[in-house]
């Protein structure tokens, strides 16, 4: 986990600076996510980068806390509560996305935006999820299925680079697999699309089993 860490510590600066590729997509995601959401509801949301999503959501929630494997990601986002108009019910925490790392207590909801296909086991971080919602609660989450696209060709090109230290490890999804996996961990899938749908980025929104 510390190589992944130190990969997203070194570009964490940059990563803050790059604007959003696509707003139009990335607005109607949040939007739909707000839909969900209520003032009075804990939201955790795993894989927050430098927090620009957690500040975003933050009016439509009852607090949200953002984790991040990466310390210098979570120093970015810690350093923008310091602004006058920074909500108070966010905070932002260091922790892998795995078993026994997230922050303790269960969460109304858990989002994870364009994280999952960054995890080395899938199925453990979807294992660290279902364990902080409470029953009944929603995960949301947007993912990337570089499977179901073109990118699936340049496979063998993002183990080199991910051998150079130049890429992140990176897991090639399909929109099946993920969904079957997601719901494998104890969830039923309310509502499902992609935003943008070249590479898809494939937005769910599930609710927990009880």
């Amino acid at each position: 986990m510390h190589r992944d860490a130190a990969f997203w510590d070194q570009i964490a600066e940059k990563y803050a600076r790059d604007p959003i590729k696509d707003m139009a997509s990335y607005e109607y995601t949040l939007e739909r996510t707000r839909s969900y959401l209520t003032s009075h509801c804990s939201v955790l949301e795993v894989g927050c980068g430098t927090g620009s999503t957690a500040l975003e959501l933050a009016s439509s929630t009852g607090k949200i806390v953002g984790t991040d494997v990466s310390s210098a990601m979570i120093g970015i986002a810690r350093a923008k509560l310091n602004a006058p108009d920074a909500p108070r019910n966010v905070s932002f925490e260091i922790a892998p996305l795995s078993p026994g790392t997230l922050p303790t207590g269960s969460f109304d909801a858990v989002t994870a935006f364009n994280v999952l296909h960054l995890v080395r086991d899938l199925d453990q971080a979807l294992a660290a999820i279902a364990d902080r919602v409470r029953p009944g609660g929603l995960f949301i989450s947007k993912t990337v299925c570089l499977a179901d696209s073109p990118f699936l060709l340049l496979k063998p090109v993002f183990g080199l680079m991910k051998r150079m230290g130049k890429a992140p490890h990176v897991l090639f999804l399909s929109q099946k697999t993920l969904q079957e996996r997601i719901r494998s961990h104890g969830f039923h899938i309310l509502e499902a699309g992609n935003f943008p749908k070249k590479p898809p980025r494939n937005f769910v929104v599930a609710r927990r089993m009880d």
